[in-house]
């Protein structure tokens, strides 16, 4: 059970469009496919991480055909 506190679902902001997944595994299956529909080469992931107080934050590119994190931290 998740204490509602410290812990939300993951939203992706795409394009300016605030898109909310159940899981950040969720995410990661999907990072391909919405980098791609990134207008800009560039997704924001927003989360929270188990154990941790706080908002973690993920800016996402595509490097040589892969995923990379480009810029982490917390908020």
């Amino acid at each position: 059970m998740a204490n509602h506190i410290t812990q939300w679902r993951p939203v992706v902001i795409l394009n300016g469009v605030h898109i909310i997944y159940s899981t950040y595994t969720k995410i990661k299956r999907d990072i391909k496919k919405l980098l791609h529909e990134s207008a800009n080469n560039e997704i924001y992931v927003s989360r929270s991480k188990r154990g941790e107080w706080g908002e973690w934050f993920e800016y996402w590119s595509m490097f040589n055909g892969k995923p990379v994190i480009t810029k982490q931290g917390w908020m």
